[in-house]
């Protein structure tokens, strides 16, 4: 299963008509109440590794791994999960990425830039407004800081936005959200994908982001209305750093580049003279040999690494490169050493440790 298949599969359930060709996936909503917990940073492997640290999470049914969209990273993946669509559809194609026609400025997905139109970026109706259309109270549920940001308006717009910072207040609202029938909720916890970036997979801080969030579970087990379906997924996995390649340093990755986005694993390379980006892409493929996939932006486009097919206004973001990493180095930014440096979890790439999440069921 895609992650872009879940959303469809899940208000399906509801009887709406149009989606009715995704309601076997998942099976009729029994009671019209539906949750989507989305563990950040939550990979398909930990559920092997880690199955005695989640026992909540463990006690619901499996439905198997789900593969994410590349690149593997929150702001794609969320609009993937929450659209319903790939990356060509949506134009959410990476952590950051040029913003075109803008002098080289670079937009950062989930800070966003107030001068770029979120519903313009990402023009794809989202299933908030889908379900809202079809007569179904949506709701997000998430941290108060979230609400009303560029991100939250390009990937979440038509639900009703019920902010929680401690995790009993995101339970009572989630619980609240589902008085009224038919009804859809959206929950998010970024705490392992925090615990993960800081102190590594595994780690004890991650281990215990775990443990909270597998207690978070059986909270709402027993708190929900009975007959609610929750659905728990995540956004990507994540490996711990090996090699640190800083672009530019003991090697000529920085030749003709003009501006570095993406992240570690998944890096936009844009040039100066993007006319060259044959050249400087085998120049990149001597200097770093098996450690990374490197494409040029019509190699990229040509192959469907973010979707096919790829819109002209979309193609513009992609840069004249692209480098995926396949090994567990990572490819940093010399403008932003000092922060990629010092993460040790990370994502983005195409190995399955980063693209696979699970899908869990558990109803009330």
């Amino acid at each position: 299963m895609k992650l872009s298949e879940i959303a469809p599969a899940i208000f399906g359930s509801f009887g709406i008509s149009a989606l009715s060709k995704y309601e076997s996936r998942l099976g009729v909503s029994p009671t019209g109440r539906e949750v989507l917990f989305l563990v950040d940073g939550f990979g398909a492997h930990a559920m092997d590794d880690y199955a005695d640290v989640m026992p909540n999470i463990m006690a619901g049914k499996s439905f198997g791994d789900v593969t994410t969209s590349f690149p593997s990273t929150t702001s794609t993946s969320l609009a993937t999960l929450l659209t319903g669509s790939m990356p060509n559809e949506h134009g959410m194609l990476g952590y950051t990425v040029r913003v075109p026609n803008s002098d080289g400025r670079v937009l950062n997905a989930l800070k966003w830039d107030e001068r770029v139109d979120p519903e313009i970026w990402q023009p794809k109706e989202t299933f908030f407004e889908i379900g809202a259309r079809n007569g179904i109270n949506v709701s997000h549920v998430a941290a108060k800081r979230y609400e009303g940001t560029g991100f939250t308006r390009a990937v979440f717009r038509g639900a009703k936005y019920r902010g929680a910072n401690l995790y009993p207040d995101l339970v009572s609202e989630t619980a609240l959200a589902l008085n009224q029938t038919p009804s859809f909720v959206y929950l998010y916890v970024n705490d392992l994908d925090v615990a993960g970036h800081v102190a590594g997979y595994g780690s004890e801080k991650w281990l215990e982001a775990l443990r909270m969030i597998d207690n978070l579970v059986g909270q709402l087990h027993n708190k929900l209305p009975k007959g609610t379906r929750i659905w728990i997924t995540g956004d990507h996995g994540m490996l711990n750093v090996g090699e640190k390649i800083v672009i530019g340093r003991d090697n000529l990755l920085a030749t003709e580049v003009s501006t570095i986005a993406g992240e570690p694993r998944a890096r936009h390379i844009y040039l100066a003279r993007p006319e060259i980006n044959a050249e400087i892409a085998d120049l990149w493929r001597s200097e770093i040999g098996s450690i990374a996939e490197i494409y040029t932006k019509d190699e990229a486009i040509n192959v469907g690494l973010f979707g096919k097919p790829m819109p002209n206004n979309f193609a513009e973001r992609i840069g004249d490169l692209i480098a995926i990493v396949k090994s567990d180095a990572i490819l940093i930014d010399p403008a932003r050493e000092k922060l990629e440096s010092a993460m040790i979890g990370h994502h983005g790439g195409l190995t399955q440790v980063e693209t696979n999440v699970p899908l869990q069921l558990l109803v009330v």
